[in-house]
C-alpha cells in the first residue's frame, strides 16, 4: 500500500511539475514574441530609389523585395510577379543599366540606384524601339511575361554591344555577335508560357539590325 501511495504521489508530482514547467515556458516566450513583433514593426528604413528618372523616397521594411517595393509601394504594376523564385524572369527590371530579377533583390540594396521598369522604357505615344518591335512581330500573347521579356531583351543587346561573352561563343575573347543563337541563349532566363519565342527573337533581330 505504501509503495502504491508513493508511486501515485510521484506520478502526481511529475504531472504537476510538467504542467508548471510548460506554463512557465509559455509565459517566458510571450515577451520575446512581443519583442520580435515590435522589432519587425520598427525595422523600416528610409531609402531613395531613382525609378524611371524620378527620385522616390520610401520607408520600407528591410525585408521588402525590390519587386514588392515597385508594385505595392510605388504602384508600378507593369513589373510582374511570376514564380517569385527568380526562375521565370517576369520581374526583370534594369538597375544601373543591367537586368536583375527584382524578386530576388532587397529594395534597401538599391538605395540611390537608377532603376528602369517597363513604364520607363517608353510611352504609348513614343514606344521604345524594342516595344515597337514586339508589337510588330507579336512578341507577346497573354502579355504577362512581356514587361520582363522586353527589359531583358534591351539588356541583352546592350550586353552584346559591350562585348560581354556568353556560353554559346566558341571564342570567348572575340566580340559577341547578335545572332539568333546568341540572343536565344541570353534570353533563356525569361520564360514565355505562351511559347512566343520565335516572335520575340524576330523582334530582337530587327532592333539589332540583323536577319531573324
Amino acid at each position: 500500500m505504501d509503495s502504491d501511495k508513493e508511486l501515485a504521489i510521484s506520478r502526481r508530482g511529475i504531472l504537476a511539475g510538467t504542467a508548471i514547467s510548460a506554463a512557465a515556458a509559455a509565459t517566458s516566450t510571450l515577451p520575446n514574441s512581443a519583442a520580435a513583433a515590435r522589432a519587425g514593426a520598427n525595422s523600416a528604413m528610409p531609402i531613395m530609389l531613382k525609378v524611371n528618372g524620378q527620385s522616390r523616397p520610401l520607408s520600407l521594411d528591410t525585408r521588402t523585395t525590390l519587386l514588392d517595393a515597385l508594385r505595392e509601394h510605388l504602384h508600378l504594376t507593369g513589373t510582374k510577379k511570376g514564380c517569385d523564385h527568380g526562375q521565370c524572369g517576369a520581374c526583370t527590371v534594369l538597375v544601373n543599366g543591367r537586368r536583375i530579377n527584382s524578386c530576388l533583390s532587397l529594395a534597401i540594396m538599391h538605395d540611390g540606384d537608377e532603376i528602369t521598369t517597363i513604364e520607363g522604357l517608353g510611352t504609348p505615344d513614343k514606344l521604345h524601339p524594342m516595344q515597337a518591335a514586339f508589337v510588330k512581330h507579336d512578341g507577346y500573347q497573354c502579355g504577362y511575361c512581356t514587361p520582363g521579356q522586353i527589359c531583358s531583351a534591351v539588356a541583352v543587346l546592350e550586353e552584346i554591344a559591350r562585348g560581354v561573352p556568353s556560353h554559346v561563343q566558341e571564342d570567348l575573347t572575340a566580340a559577341p555577335r547578335a545572332t539568333n543563337l546568341e540572343m536565344r541563349e541570353r534570353m533563356s532566363g525569361n520564360i514565355c508560357r505562351c511559347g512566343a519565342y520565335s516572335n520575340i527573337a524576330e523582334a530582337m533581330a530587327e532592333v539589332a539590325g540583323v536577319a531573324g
